[in-house]
Order: structure tokens, then sequence, then C-alpha cells
């Protein structure tokens, strides 16, 4: 689900591609965030909490949480609310802490 119209805002779409999340072929919009491609390909859950293994959500959407953080191209701890999505993109969910190859 994205937005199309608004009242207020208006929303340019940029060129349509795929990248990929956790293998999953999902389609992205130039210019959109990580984790609003994720949303509109229906993915709600963006990681679960270290200790108690809750499932997460988007929460701030700013960058300043660290509630969707996520390995983008094999490079961990990205915030996917305010990196945007790219052609051919591997986003995969982050398991703990993450950790440099």
């Amino acid at each position: 689900m994205r937005i199309t119209e608004h009242p207020i805002l208006d929303f340019e779409r940029g060129e349509e591609f795929t990248f990929f999340f956790d293998g999953q072929e999902l389609k992205g919009f130039d210019g959109e965030t990580i984790a609003a491609a994720l949303h509109a390909g229906g993915v709600r859950v963006l990681g679960h909490s270290h200790i108690m293994h809750r499932p997460r959500g988007l929460f701030c959407a700013i960058g300043n949480c660290s509630s969707c953080l996520m390995v983008v191209d094999g490079e961990p701890n990205i915030r996917i609310c305010v990196e945007k999505v790219k052609s051919g993109m591997r986003v995969e969910t982050q398991q703990g802490k993450g950790c440099l190859r």
C-alpha cells in the first residue's frame, strides 16, 4: 500500500524497479526509502527485540531509534527508514547487533 494522494503533499514517483528482501523480489520507486518500499510490499516486521525476541516494526521513521536496522548489500546496521532504496539492492533482516564480514 502506497499513498498516492494527499491534501498537502505531492508525491512524485520515480522510476519503478525491483530489489530483494530476504530473497524475495519486491518493487520500489526511485526516491523512496527502503522502509516505505518494504511497507508497500506488505513487510511489517523489521526485526525482533534482542532479549524478548518480540517483533519490531517501524517506530520513529526519522533515523533516531534502532528499530529498523537491517543489513543492506552486506553492510549491517543501516537505518532503512532514511536510506533510499536502489535497483537490485539486497536487504536482509538483521539478527542481533549485526557484524561486519
